[in-house]
Protein backbone atom coordinates (compact mmCIF):
# COMPACT_ATOMS: atom_id res chain seq x y z
CA UNK A 1 0.00 0.00 0.00
CA UNK A 2 1.25 3.48 -0.89
CA UNK A 3 2.48 5.91 1.74
CA UNK A 4 1.48 9.57 1.39
CA UNK A 5 3.67 12.30 2.84
CA UNK A 6 3.03 16.02 3.18
CA UNK A 7 6.13 18.07 4.00
CA UNK A 8 5.76 21.78 4.74
CA UNK A 9 8.85 23.95 4.38
CA UNK A 10 9.01 27.51 5.73
CA UNK A 11 11.59 29.67 3.94
CA UNK A 12 13.22 32.42 5.96
CA UNK A 13 12.17 35.95 4.95
CA UNK A 14 13.73 36.93 1.66
CA UNK A 15 14.64 33.34 0.70
CA UNK A 16 11.38 31.99 -0.76
CA UNK A 17 12.62 31.97 -4.35
CA UNK A 18 15.92 30.27 -3.44
CA UNK A 19 14.15 27.58 -1.45
CA UNK A 20 11.57 27.03 -4.20
CA UNK A 21 14.36 26.70 -6.77
CA UNK A 22 16.24 24.16 -4.64
CA UNK A 23 13.08 22.10 -4.15
CA UNK A 24 12.19 22.28 -7.83
CA UNK A 25 15.69 21.14 -8.79
CA UNK A 26 15.34 18.12 -6.48
CA UNK A 27 12.04 17.03 -8.02
CA UNK A 28 13.56 15.56 -11.19
CA UNK A 29 16.11 13.52 -9.26
CA UNK A 30 13.52 12.24 -6.78
CA UNK A 31 11.13 11.30 -9.59
CA UNK A 32 13.74 8.77 -10.76
CA UNK A 33 13.97 7.06 -7.34
CA UNK A 34 12.56 3.56 -7.04
CA UNK A 35 9.11 3.66 -5.47
CA UNK A 36 8.41 7.35 -6.12
CA UNK A 37 4.81 7.59 -7.33
CA UNK A 38 4.32 11.33 -6.73
CA UNK A 39 6.61 14.16 -5.67
CA UNK A 40 4.85 17.46 -6.33
CA UNK A 41 5.75 20.96 -5.12
CA UNK A 42 3.02 23.44 -4.13
CA UNK A 43 3.02 26.83 -2.41
CA UNK A 44 0.70 29.06 -0.41
CA UNK A 45 1.06 31.89 2.07
CA UNK A 46 4.86 31.95 2.11
CA UNK A 47 5.22 28.22 2.66
CA UNK A 48 6.22 25.47 0.27
CA UNK A 49 4.51 22.10 0.46
CA UNK A 50 5.76 18.86 -1.04
CA UNK A 51 3.06 16.24 -1.56
CA UNK A 52 4.58 12.80 -1.98
CA UNK A 53 3.38 9.26 -2.58
CA UNK A 54 5.71 6.30 -2.20
CA UNK A 55 5.03 2.71 -3.24
CA UNK A 56 5.91 1.46 0.24
CA UNK A 57 7.28 2.45 3.62
CA UNK A 58 10.56 0.84 2.56
CA UNK A 59 10.78 3.07 -0.54
CA UNK A 60 10.15 6.14 1.64
CA UNK A 61 12.82 4.99 4.09
CA UNK A 62 15.38 4.63 1.29
CA UNK A 63 14.45 8.11 0.00
CA UNK A 64 14.70 9.60 3.50
CA UNK A 65 18.29 8.40 3.84
CA UNK A 66 19.29 8.74 0.19
CA UNK A 67 21.65 11.12 -1.56
CA UNK A 68 18.92 13.27 -3.13
CA UNK A 69 17.42 14.22 0.23
CA UNK A 70 20.87 14.66 1.78
CA UNK A 71 21.80 17.08 -1.02
CA UNK A 72 18.50 18.94 -0.69
CA UNK A 73 18.93 19.31 3.07
CA UNK A 74 22.38 20.76 2.47
CA UNK A 75 21.06 23.15 -0.21
CA UNK A 76 18.39 24.45 2.18
CA UNK A 77 20.79 25.07 5.09
CA UNK A 78 20.43 28.64 6.33
CA UNK A 79 17.45 29.33 4.05
CA UNK A 80 14.62 27.72 6.04
CA UNK A 81 13.12 28.16 9.49
CA UNK A 82 14.05 24.70 10.75
CA UNK A 83 13.29 21.18 9.66
CA UNK A 84 10.24 20.58 7.48
CA UNK A 85 6.98 19.65 9.17
CA UNK A 86 6.50 16.12 7.82
CA UNK A 87 3.22 14.23 8.14
CA UNK A 88 2.78 10.62 6.99
CA UNK A 89 -0.78 9.91 5.95
CA UNK A 90 -2.80 6.75 5.58
CA UNK A 91 -5.59 6.81 3.02
CA UNK A 92 -9.17 6.47 4.17
CA UNK A 93 -10.77 5.24 0.93
CA UNK A 94 -14.13 6.79 0.24
CA UNK A 95 -16.21 7.28 -2.88
CA UNK A 96 -14.60 6.70 -6.27
CA UNK A 97 -11.36 4.74 -5.71
CA UNK A 98 -9.49 6.94 -8.22
CA UNK A 99 -10.77 10.28 -6.96
CA UNK A 100 -11.01 9.39 -3.26
CA UNK A 101 -7.33 8.98 -2.49
CA UNK A 102 -3.88 10.08 -3.60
Amino acid sequence: MSVVVVATILPLPGHHDEVAAALAAAVEQVHSEDGCELYALHQADGRLVMVERWASADALDVHSKGPNLVALTSALAGLVAGAPDVVLLEAVPAGDPVKGQL
